[in-house]
């Protein structure tokens, strides 16, 4: 599918998603991440299980839906980049493009510390096909991920060979390089979950795992884990980095916004939670802790893999799977600059891909070496990674995200909304549009603002 873009001027034919499967698995593969494999399974068994995980869906509801949706429907509206969508849907004068530039500038933060995180899961990857790091020993696995992050050469490599990885598929165009590319990683995704739950399922302790995710704990849900929950549903959804404004301008436009992004929630969801049905009862089975963090898995995990029979298979089989969801998070990230160096000043998407790559490489290159030769290197109390996990999470994204809600439910108007959302008409979905605009201008800024505020403990 070919579009026309507008771009400071240009005219560039653009290509789009071409099969409403192609539009749901690179959307899905945005939204999954690492976070879907250590981070949610934890909070929610941490957080009261069940009991959590309605709050979770409450909160999405009211704050991450409402938001991906808004950016979607603005991206599909104009088919431009984020920036120049901004430009072309606000009122005159109005410095809306800032919205897409913050957005560009939260996708650099988030991949120079992330591929950083993506390069060791690569490298665990050879390191679980040599045996290195299978040993039930957790002194050892300790000292095989201190050695990992703590070489200036290895961390940089990996993290340089993920880019070029992410840019060569980036290269190959939106069709045949990130769909093309989702369509094949999300059922092996699937595959590979359902694969590992099998075996989990099967240890002798699977029925403790499956109590620490699933068992509602109704004591726990404090003010503090409300908070939490709103934060997650806020940040699992990849929404205020102009990715989902960035892949909506790719969607077709007989697609149905509110269906596909509720079949992404619910696909994330369930991500989310095979996951934690792989991982958590091999954890309790053999005694250690279900810790969140690196530690779970890069220092865990292989621990417990090397008590379980081909234990080695099945480690190389979970990082294969930690890797498949790491990179469609890491495509939609990078595909924000790409777009906008290629529609705002003309280049060609290789080039454009090459330039982002580069300066990737040099921000990222701080936060490789935030735990070898930087190590002393800190600004306001923090590394360099971790001060650009902080700022991209607890500023960029929150405005971003109360911005783009804004924007959709003040300033662009009620009409242009529901005219955009139902597809000129084809779609009778104005009362939905309706909840969702009153979500967007009353509840989802609040809420959003809310979590920011926490984020940066003002309360």
């Amino acid at each position: 599918m070919k579009q026309q873009a507008q771009g400071s001027g240009l005219t560039l034919k653009r290509a789009g998603f071409t099969t409403g499967f192609g539009v749901l698995a690179a959307t899905l593969g945005s939204a999954v991440g690492l976070g879907n494999i250590w981070k949610f399974p934890y909070l929610t068994g941490a957080n009261g299980g069940a009991g959590f995980l309605l709050i979770y869906l409450l909160a999405t509801l009211l704050v991450g839906l409402p938001v991906m949706i808004a950016e979607i429907t603005l991206g599909r509206r104009a088919k431009v980049n984020p920036i120049s969508t901004m430009e072309q849907l606000a009122p005159k004068g109005k410095p809306w493009w800032l919205v897409g530039f913050i957005g560009m500038v939260a996708a650099f933060l988030i991949v120079a510390f992330y591929s950083e995180v993506v390069g060791w899961v690569f490298a665990y990857i050879a390191k679980a096909i040599d045996g290195s790091i299978l040993s039930s020993d957790k002194l050892v696995t300790e000292a095989a991920f201190a050695s990992l992050i703590s070489n200036p050469w290895q961390s940089l490599l990996w993290q340089w060979g993920v880019l070029l990885f992410i840019g060569g598929i980036l290269m190959l165009g939106v069709t045949k390089g990130i769909e093309a590319i989702a369509k094949k990683l999300m059922p092996l995704l699937f595959l590979l979950l359902l694969l590992l739950c099998a075996v989990s399922l099967s240890l002798d302790k699977a029925g403790e795992g499956l109590a620490f995710l699933f068992r509602p704990d109704f004591s726990k849900l404090t003010a503090s884990v409300v908070l939490t929950a709103m934060g997650l549903a806020f940040f699992k959804l990849s929404v205020g980095m102009g990715t989902m404004m960035t892949y909506g301008s790719y969607f077709r436009d007989d697609q149905n916004i509110p269906v596909t992004t509720l079949r992404v929630m619910a696909a994330d969801l369930g991500v989310s939670m095979l996951a934690g049905i792989a991982i958590f009862p091999a954890v309790f089975t053999f005694g250690f802790a279900p810790s969140a963090g690196p530690s779970l898995v890069f220092i865990t995990i292989p621990a417990v893999f090397s008590q379980i029979p081909i234990g080695q298979v099945l480690m190389v089989v979970f990082f294969i799977l930690a890797a498949v969801a790491a990179t469609g998070a890491m495509l939609s990230l990078m595909e924000v600059p790409v777009v906008i160096f290629h529609e705002r000043f003309g280049w060609t998407r290789t080039k454009a891909t090459i330039v982002t790559m580069l300066l990737l490489a040099v921000l990222g290159s701080v936060c490789a070496l935030s735990n070898s030769t930087l190590a002393d290197f800190k600004l306001f109390h923090l590394n360099m990674f971790d001060l650009f996990d902080f700022v991209s999470s607890n500023i960029f994204l929150p405005v971003g995200g109360i911005a783009i809600a804004l924007f959709t439910g003040w300033a662009w108007g009620k009409q242009n909304f529901i005219e955009a959302i139902g597809n000129h008409g084809q779609l009778q979905n104005k009362t939905l549009a309706h909840v969702l605009l009153f979500l967007l201008r009353f509840v989802s800024p609040v809420l959003i603002l809310i979590v920011m505020l926490k984020g940066l403990k003002v309360f």
